[in-house]
């Protein structure tokens, strides 16, 4: 499990809501709720651990971006996002400003 988190770390990104676009309209993109931490959700995904994900899904922890959501990142294009890959997904957590 250890070597798929560090594997993972290695592909942990920054990315502008533009890159995610083509993304999000092949439906590939999971965001990921500020309190979670990405790497944890990663690792769960890939590792096929269902109760976790079944858990977060319920309480809406990861969702697909809704439509309000993705109008206001399409009206703000320099957006950015923390984003991890784990085919086929991309997830996505929202870089908040300060």
């Amino acid at each position: 499990m250890s070597d798929l988190r560090a594997e993972l770390t290695e592909i942990l990104d920054e990315a502008e809501w533009e890159w995610l676009i083509p993304h999000v309209q092949r439906d590939a993109v999971i965001l990921v709720a500020p309190d979670l931490n990405l790497l944890d959700v990663g690792v769960a995904i890939a590792s096929d651990n269902i109760p976790s994900v079944e858990q977060w899904i319920d309480q809406q922890l990861i969702t697909k971006p809704t439509t309000v959501q993705v109008g206001e990142w399409n009206g703000d294009r320099s957006k950015r996002f923390n984003t991890l890959i784990v085919q086929p997904y991309v997830l996505v957590k929202e870089i908040v400003s300060a």
